[in-house]
């Protein structure tokens, strides 16, 4: 689920509860989700209570109360709790947060485009200043990603009027002219100093486009290796908690049966599917001394043509030995797929906050909004990106397919979010 579906389900909450009576108010245009702040808990929160207090003439924590059971309808919803003044804390069902990665990575650069501006005209009225000017031709395409049509003029009044750069930008060269422009918010002074060319961790341009060049890089290094990406929604997220205690991410351990349908494996079972030690790989376990059920193909001997093995599925057939699975199978020698550890969900939730990133930078004319919030989704990235390649001897498995999916979503956003402020995204750096 998205940040734009779980608005929706906001919504529908709020007109259900009008419809039936419980809240007199009007049905907002939006309800805004964001992250959890301090204080909060689960994947992500809504103000929307707070905003519907004062019409609905009850108390924020009383008309969170009303809500939390319409939203908890949802199916992808796990969990609703209500926090502080009346903020609705809501945690996504598994699997929920991982579909994310499958938006991002079929939307391309588009991933958080909406459509809240639609049909208006956002008039920027500018001085002859170098920032304002640079900020006014980012706000253009900011605000189109909502929907929106910005128009830039030199005349008064003026409406947009970020603080002057105490010096000219431009012997830093393009991009990090623009970044350091852009990256203050408007009402503060830009710093112009090679700082913003040093190649370090200090630098959050570098750490920006360092962290795309490495998805880029962790790509082609899986490559070689001979594997590509997998659907992300094979883990199960597990939020802000990371991997459960006891639970083993590499081996598997309690809870640790990650995969719908798939039991966790004991001592002396075997995976649906699987065949046990000494049994016939095609026909399954055959009790000693019994005749083999009519039909059956004796061990060794050539199937039928045209005839099904025993436990294999009617319409695929069963699948080669050293033959990769097919989708969303699990091999019997593969353990299921372990829960994401901490470094993967920050980045699941960095990559959910970038859509309504993009909806303060138009509605607030602030390009800072959304350099910011790419550096919280470049540290993500290299927090993460040790995760996604095998070490050693070790065979690229389905996590590692996987959190590569996680990489590719990553890279794609943040190469969206560069060209919205005008600065390249390199493949190398």
């Amino acid at each position: 689920m998205t940040p734009v579906e779980l608005s929706r389900t906001v919504l529908r909450a709020v007109r259900c509860a009008v419809d039936v009576g419980e809240l007199s108010v009007a049905v907002p245009a939006s309800a805004v989700v964001t992250p959890p702040g301090p204080g909060g808990c689960g994947d992500y929160a809504t103000n929307v209570a707070l905003r519907l207090a004062g019409p609905a003439g009850r108390p924020a924590p009383e008309v969170a109360e009303i809500l939390r059971p319409y939203i908890a309808r949802d199916p992808a919803v796990a969990d609703v709790t209500v926090t502080g003044p009346g903020f609705l804390n809501i945690t996504l069902a598994g699997g929920a947060l991982a579909d994310l990665v499958e938006v991002v990575l079929e939307q391309g650069t588009r991933y958080g485009y909406g459509d809240t501006l639609a049909g208006q005209v956002v008039e920027l009225r500018v001085p002859y200043d170098t920032r304002a000017e640079i900020v006014a031709d980012t706000l253009v395409r900011i605000v189109a990603t909502q929907g929106g049509r910005a128009e830039v003029r030199h005349r008064e009044p003026v409406n947009l009027r970020p603080v002057p750069a105490p010096e000219d930008p431009a012997p830093l060269g393009h991009d990090a002219a623009r970044w350091a422009l852009l990256h203050p918010a408007p009402h503060d002074r830009p710093r112009i100093s090679a700082d913003h060319l040093l190649q370090r961790e200090s630098n959050p341009l570098f750490r920006v486009r360092y962290a795309h060049a490495r998805t880029r890089a962790l790509r082609r290094n899986a490559a070689a290796l001979g594997y590509t990406r997998a659907p992300f929604r094979d883990v199960r997220p597990a939020g802000r908690s990371g991997v459960p205690a006891g639970a083993d991410v590499h081996t598997g351990g309690p809870g640790d049966a990650r995969r719908a349908g798939v039991p966790p494996r004991t001592a002396g079972s075997t995976l649906p599917g699987s065949t046990p030690a000494g049994a016939d790989p095609l026909l399954g376990p055959t009790p000693a001394g019994a005749d083999l059920l009519p039909g059956s193909t004796p061990a060794g001997a050539d199937p039928l043509p045209g005839s099904t093995p025993a436990g294999a599925d009617p319409l695929l057939g069963s699948t080669p030995a050293g033959a990769d699975p097919l989708p969303g199978s699990t091999p019997a020698e593969a353990d299921p797929l372990p829960e994401p550890t901490p470094a993967e969900a920050d980045l699941l939730l960095a990559l959910a906050g970038y859509p309504h990133a993009l909806w303060l930078a138009a509605r607030d004319r602030g390009p800072d909004r959304l350099a910011r919030q790419l550096v919280v989704i470049a540290d993500g990235v290299l927090g993460f990106q040790h995760l996604v390649l095998p070490l050693g001897d070790e065979k690229p498995s389905a996590a590692h397919r996987a959190r590569l999916a996680l990489a590719e979503a990553a890279g794609t956003v943040l190469a969206g979010g560069l060209s919205l402020l005008g600065i390249s995204a390199p493949e190398h750096l």
